[in-house]
């Protein structure tokens, strides 16, 4: 079974950084997905946080454009998310997610299970 699994959650004060991780178990996602982190805030519809497409094409919600930045290693497409200047407002659970998969996933997307930011003021 092909499935993220994210790491690196935790508690954070307001302003500090935290570094979320995410790959799968054989580290095939990362080469053949475009892949994503999520966000969901309680009470709150789950939103795009930032997208790497395979040709390295970058995008971020404009709630986190210059604080975070979203990172791919070269080898093994282990996905991060550097997380800085953090407000109480990017507290939620984060979800990492494989989608727009190329063969053999083609039109397959994948979804971690999520692991919980907490921003503290």
């Amino acid at each position: 079974q092909v499935q993220p699994v994210e790491s690196g959650g935790g508690s954070v004060q307001a302003g500090g950084s935290l570094k979320l991780s995410c790959a799968d178990r054989n580290y095939i996602l990362g080469s053949l997905c475009t892949m994503a982190w999520y966000r969901q805030a309680p009470g709150k519809e789950r939103e795009l946080v930032s997208r790497i497409s395979r040709d390295a094409t970058r995008t971020y919600a404009d709630s986190v454009k210059g604080r975070f930045t979203i990172l791919q290693d070269s080898v093994k497409k282990t996905l991060f998310l550097q997380m800085n200047s953090l407000k109480t407002e990017d507290t939620a659970v984060y979800y990492c997610a494989a989608e727009g998969c190329v063969f053999p996933f083609t039109g397959r997307s994948y979804w971690g299970q999520g692991t919980q930011v907490t921003v503290s003021s």
